[in-house]
């Protein structure tokens, strides 16, 4: 099989790693800066300023975008109004077989299912369920998704490419995994999100699990931001169907964590590894999409393209 990079638009050969240091450089800044900022106001380290509500979620807002405000501007720098626009056109590219958009809403909700009873087989009794309606789980799916492009073009749409470029999609999933994982850190101290003080060694875990997941899902769509961000959205909203979250937890750097949490990883790198060994047979190339029929499986190779040695072989 074989995928673009780009939307009609192939990565350069041979980029420069500043590029993408670059990118991780003043990602992690801007984000970081933002996300501390407001660990700062809400008085978790002594508070020295007067915490203020709306410069608090303004804050939020900025550091949350701060992947694809980093990455649209590196790409106007360097590839100019045309590099931009094929990127932005891949927040639109919709056209992808019907398992796609299943694989994208349904596997958290599956995998959170799965937990649940193998918690019953194990314990004897099932966990604890989340109240959220399936409806209203499926409004905020819709809600977010567009939201979540604050973050799919900078990590997906930027970054990935070119990882997956100079290191095949395997090893760029996993590293971009592990990138995007640390990057959520300051969350962790944050009072009010739902990350405070859980353990952040079970997130990165399955942070990285699910990076390969999301690859996975790239691969298959021609490089669809839509796609990811429809994931990225539905993985959001149907985690808390079994909460992992430990009542009383003080210390993000423990590894103490649920039942439920170390099922939940678990699960996610038993299908993680399965795409990875299927990554193997994937080429990179920058190819035109293909038509919608091919998307089942990935871009057909047309008669304008050459093989090239799948990366891993």
């Amino acid at each position: 099989m074989e995928i673009p990079p780009q939307n009609g638009r192939q990565v350069p050969r041979n980029l420069p790693a500043g590029s993408l240091l670059k990118f991780f450089s003043l990602t992690y800044g801007l984000t970081w800066t933002c996300f501390f900022s407001a660990v700062a106001l809400s008085g978790r380290f002594g508070s020295f300023i007067p915490d203020s509500p709306g410069l608090h979620t303004l804050l939020l807002i900025l550091g949350t975008f701060a992947p694809s405000l980093v990455a649209l501007g590196l790409t106007a720098r360097d590839e100019g109004i045309p590099g931009t626009h094929a990127l932005l056109r891949r927040l639109f590219e919709w056209r992808a077989a019907g398992r796609w958009y299943i694989f994208a809403i349904a596997y958290m909700a599956a995998i959170k299912l799965a937990v649940a009873v193998f918690t019953r087989l194990i314990t004897g009794s099932w966990p604890p369920f989340g109240s959220e309606a399936w409806y209203v789980i499926v409004v905020a799916i819709v809600i977010s998704t567009p939201v979540q492009a604050g973050e799919e073009i900078g990590w997906r749409g930027y970054a990935l490419p070119r990882l997956a470029e100079r290191f095949g999609l395997a090893r760029a999933s996993l590293f971009l995994g592990f990138i995007w994982a640390c990057w959520h850190l300051p969350l962790f101290f944050l009072p009010g999100m739902d990350k405070y003080g859980q353990s952040f060694p079970m997130f990165a875990l399955g942070g990285i699990a699910l990076s390969i997941a999301l690859a996975w899902l790239y691969a298959n769509t021609r490089g669809s931001l839509l796609l990811t961000m429809l994931m990225h959205s539905a993985v959001n909203q149907t985690v808390g169907i079994v909460p992992s979250a430990v009542a009383i937890a003080a210390n993000p750097f423990a590894l103490s964590a649920s039942l439920v949490a170390w099922l939940t990883d678990a699960f996610l790198w038993i299908t993680a590894a399965y795409f990875l060994v299927r990554m193997r047979h994937i080429e990179w190339s920058g190819v035109e999409p293909q038509p919608a029929k091919s998307a089942a499986i990935g871009p057909s190779l047309t008669s304008m393209e050459r093989p090239r040695r799948p990366y891993g072989a």
